[in-house]
């Protein structure tokens, strides 16, 4: 294959890639992009591997093989609560593969100074994608704490292992060598600044966290594209980066935090929050019934726990039903919600909630004092008055759905149990919320036989 033809293919596969990630933005043609992105990246790898004079395909056939039916049956076995750990483990992997693309790179006869540097930063930045992607995983399934892991000296530890860091790779690239001890401590340190970056860091931030990685594995990619000087790599590499550091940059906005306060793990301050203390009002589905029946207008205010009920197709099935009695149904949105980027859009497109009745979080807001009933599924933090009343709270200063405003709050929980970020919340004990204890999706469906009976 001519080296023309290659590039024709390889800007073919880049339209894709760009026309796929801007239908991204719209749950209404979200599929549709992923369809695209994915013929970009099968155009790219076949005319890669077509354009390298392979001389034989066996390992790469059965690679390939491999790779399908691991991604065939995880995708049709993963449940929608572990889609924020399937997203981590995949930035891990886009890390750890960049880091082997980078490695190999150095067996490659004749490398520049500046092929050296590239193979430098697709080793260490996929090595931290990776190790850190294991541990948001690790957090995210809770098979280790979810909370920040914080100990004393711990900025001087990551200091004194990112300047080890640079220091082994300024002499790695003086004199680059696949045998180089100066590579193998990058690829060990590089492991274990990824762990020091991420364990300070909450559960309740994990959004921000996410789409960091992200961020990450799309720059490590970039940086091996450089390294084995493939075009295409470069630009799907760029285009992740780009796509993660602007993710990163509106959940950062949205928990009212800085980038560089991202960057340098400055999530793990220790606060004590104020105690909350109060007589909550437990309700019945009976008695939810006979107020939403009498509202004209219902926001749902979805969150993890709709998540783990599996409460999203009921919640639709409810909202239908509101509409068909006269209320104003929507859906507010707030932007880290969830364990990763469009958690609750996700959950709420699997269940085809229309489009328009998704609200974002500063639409709902202006006008949530005109909700008759806001409905809490599950989420905490996000609608938590703490955020702008106490200054001790962990999460001072996030914006939030202010539904406290409204004429009545439900809040539907298992139990008073606090949420991921372990802060109470007080808009539990208020004059207008009401408690619907027990499971989501069980308690959801006694309101809607009501509806029905």
């Amino acid at each position: 294959m001519s080296v023309e033809l290659i590039n024709v293919w390889y800007i073919v596969a880049a339209a894709l890639f760009v026309l796929g990630l801007k239908q991204l933005g719209s749950p209404a043609t979200a599929v549709r992009g992923n369809l695209l992105s994915s013929i970009g990246m099968l155009i790219a790898v076949v005319v890669t591997l077509f354009s390298q004079q392979i001389m034989e395909f066996q390992w790469i056939v059965v690679a390939a093989a491999i790779g399908a039916i691991i991604g065939a049956v995880t995708a049709q076995k993963v449940v929608m609560t572990s889609m924020p750990e399937m997203v981590a483990l995949f930035n891990g992997s886009g890390g750890v593969a960049s880091l082997l693309v980078g490695w190999a790179a150095l067996y490659k006869v004749g490398n520049t100074s500046f092929t050296d540097v590239t193979i430098l930063l697709s080793i260490l930045i996929g090595g931290v994608t990776f190790s850190g992607s294991v541990v948001a995983w690790g957090k995210l399934a809770e098979v280790m704490t979810s909370r920040a892991i914080v100990f004393g000296a711990q900025r001087l530890v990551n200091a004194l292992v990112l300047v080890a860091l640079v220091a082994c790779g300024v002499l790695f690239c003086l004199e680059p060598a696949v045998d180089s001890p100066y590579l193998y401590a990058v690829i060990g340190l590089s492991l274990v600044f990824g762990v020091m970056a991420v364990i300070p860091i909450g559960g309740a931030d994990m959004p921000v966290v996410i789409s960091l990685l992200n961020s990450y594995s799309g720059l490590a990619a970039c940086a091996a594209g450089f390294a084995i000087n493939n075009n295409i790599l470069i630009v799907a590499g760029s285009l992740v980066g780009a796509a993660g550091i602007i993710l990163t940059n509106i959940m950062c906005k949205a928990m009212n935090r800085s980038l560089a306060n991202v960057l340098f793990s400055g999530f793990g301050a220790v606060k004590t929050a104020t105690k909350v203390e109060g007589e909550v009002k437990p309700i019945t589905a009976d008695d939810a019934f006979l107020i939403l029946e009498a509202a004209s207008s219902v926001t749902f205010v979805p969150g993890y726990g709709m998540a783990v009920a599996q409460a999203q197709h009921v919640v639709r099935e409810l909202g239908e039903l509101l509409e068909g009695n006269g209320a104003e149904v929507t859906y507010a949105i707030h932007p880290v919600a969830g364990r990763m980027p469009g958690h609750m859009n996700v959950l709420l497109a699997e269940a085809n909630v229309p489009y328009d009745q998704l609200v974002e979080m500063d639409d709902i807001n202006p006008r949530i004092d005109n909700i008759d009933v806001a409905v809490v599924i599950g989420a905490n933090d996000v609608v938590n008055p703490a955020a702008r009343e106490d200054e001790n709270s962990p999460i001072y200063g996030m914006p939030i759905i202010n539904v406290d405003s409204a004429r009545t709050v439900f809040v539907l929980k298992r139990s008073m149990a606090s949420g991921f970020s372990g802060v109470d919340n007080p808009l539990f004990f208020g004059e207008n919320t009401r408690m619907l204890f027990g499971d989501a999706k069980e308690s959801i469906s006694g309101v809607i036989a009501e509806f029905k009976g």
